[in-house]
Formats: structure tokens, C-alpha cells, sequence
């Protein structure tokens, strides 16, 4: 190997060892990808997963200018073709490879800056947080999973776009206490005047969450056989997540964090397999 492929090498398994250590459902899923398209999702990953580090742990830091400095430094890794940051030199390597817009990567940037001074949000401004936060990421992969085949994409776009919205919209349910206790954020427009989650402004979030995902697997039938079973086992490990928050009150979503262990990742995964392989996708 060259010091380049060394060094190429070097930056996506950092990647990888990012997305692993981050987040087991999500790895999960990866583990289903074609060999040849993983890494390029671990660098997707870890590209968000240092965004998201920024505003959501660093709070002594001057987290505004940290993060112009990361998107900076992340747009012109993407023109010199390398940074000296491993996690941006694996991202735009992906961003290169696969014509990724830089339109996705500014407004997820956008999003992550509302994250600093935005602690509530209007109805117009969630959309626009979901978008940036979300929707984005879902367009990111599917530019990897069609790989180049701009019809496919264009195809797959709106059902990516739910897709990543109910992801999202699962995870503010799931972190409630946490979003609010600890950073101060309530992400939900549909909260009760008093800011508080009751199961009346509970029952509205899990409509919008259900009509996401049912436009989401839509697209997912769709997939490429390189990325399907991967994407459809992520969905229903939210799928599972998302049916626990229904059963469960609102007040003990805003009390504790509901979680979905291991086993039952793992569970999950026969299962999917069998109803994706026979076209059973529910």
C-alpha cells in the first residue's frame, strides 16, 4: 500500500470504530450492507456523529464557533480532496465518490447550529430541524446505495427523507427527559402550552411518526439488494422501539428513557431477514 491508501484506510476504519461505538442499532444494520458500500456509510456516520458530539456534550466549549470551524474545515476537506481530520478525510472521500450535494451537508450543518441557541421550537422551525438533522442523512445513503443511478434516487427520495423523519422523530420521544433535563431543548411543536408532553400532544407526534414511516417503507421495497435488508432492519428495530413509547404514558416517557436491549436487537434479526428474502415487508 501507498502512504495515501494507508492513510485512506486509516481514516474509514476510524470511521468504522466511531459508528460501532456509538450505536449498536445502527451498526447492526450496516453489518447487512454489501462489503462495498459499508465504509462509505461508517463515514457518513462518523462525519454526524462528531457534528452531533459538538453541540450535544462539549457545552464549556464555544460550541458555536467550534462547529463554522468543523463545517469550514468539512467543505474545504471536500475541495482539497483531504483533511488532516481522519473523520472528515473518510467523509469526503465519500462526499467525492458519490457526488454527494453540498446543499445535504450545509443544511445538516444549519441544523446542528439550531441545536446551540434554538431551546423551542414552531412548527416551521422542526421542519426545518428534521430536514437538516435527518431527512439529509437518509439522501446521503441513497446516493450510496443507487450509486449514481440518478433515476433510482430520485425515485427513493421522498420515502428517504420520511424515513430519516421518523428515525428522528422516535429518538426526540425515546430522549425526552434527556433533551430537556440536560440540554434544555424541546424539539416537539405539539407540546401543551404549559411545555409539558402529555399523551393528548403524545398521540399527535405518534400520527406524524406512523404516516413517516408508513411513506418510509415504501422506499425501502425499493432498496437496491445491496442496502434493503440492512435499511429494513433498522426500521423495525424503531418500528419496535416506536411501539413501546406508544404503550407507554406520557408521563413516564418524560421520567425515564425507554430502551431496547441487546437481545432483542438481535432477535429481531431472523425474522427480518425471512420477511425481507420472501417480499413480506410490514
Amino acid at each position: 500500500m501507498t502512504d495515501r491508501e494507508i492513510y485512506d484506510d486509516l481514516a474509514k476504519t476510524i470511521s468504522e470504530v466511531t459508528t460501532k461505538r456509538y450505536s449498536t442499532s445502527f451498526s447492526l444494520g450496516i453489518n447487512f450492507f454489501s462489503r462495498d458500500i459499508r465504509q462509505s456509510i461508517y463515514g457518513i456516520y462518523g462525519f454526524v456523529r462528531f457534528a452531533d458530539e459538538i453541540v450535544d456534550t462539549f457545552f464549556e466549549q464555544d460550541q458555536e464557533k467550534i462547529i463554522i470551524d468543523f463545517g469550514n474545515e468539512t467543505l474545504l476537506s471536500i475541495k482539497r480532496m483531504y483533511s488532516s481530520n481522519p473523520i472528515l478525510h473518510s467523509f469526503q472521500m465519500v462526499v467525492n465518490n458519490y457526488n454527494i450535494s453540498i446543499d445535504l451537508i450545509e443544511s445538516f450543518l444549519n441544523s446542528m447550529k439550531m441545536d446551540i441557541y434554538q431551546v423551542k421550537h414552531s412548527k416551521n422551525s422542526y421542519n426545518n430541524y428534521i430536514y437538516g438533522s435527518a431527512e439529509v442523512i437518509g439522501l446521503m445513503c441513497i446516493n450510496v446505495f443507487c450509486k449514481g443511478d440518478n433515476q433510482r434516487i430520485k425515485e427513493l427520495t421522498y420515502s428517504a427523507q420520511k424515513l430519516g423523519s421518523a428515525f428522528q422523530k422516535v429518538n426526540f420521544l425515546r430522549d425526552f427527559k434527556d433533551d430537556y433535563e440536560g440540554k434544555g431543548r424541546l424539539y416537539f411543536p405539539e407540546l401543551n402550552k404549559n411545555n409539558v408532553l402529555d399523551n393528548v400532544s403524545k398521540i399527535m407526534i405518534e400520527e406524524q411518526i406512523e404516516n413517516d414511516f408508513d411513506e418510509g417503507i415504501k422506499g425501502i421495497k425499493r432498496l437496491p439488494n445491496n442496502s434493503r435488508l440492512g435499511v429494513y432492519l433498522a426500521y423495525r428495530y424503531f418500528r419496535v422501539l416506536f411501539n413501546k413509547l406508544k404503550k407507554t404514558d406520557a408521563k413516564e416517557i418524560t421520567e425515564n428513557r425507554l430502551r431496547i436491549n441487546n437481545f432483542s436487537k438481535l432477535s429481531l434479526i431472523p425474522i427480518t431477514y425471512l420477511r425481507e428474502k420472501t417480499g413480506q415487508f410490514i
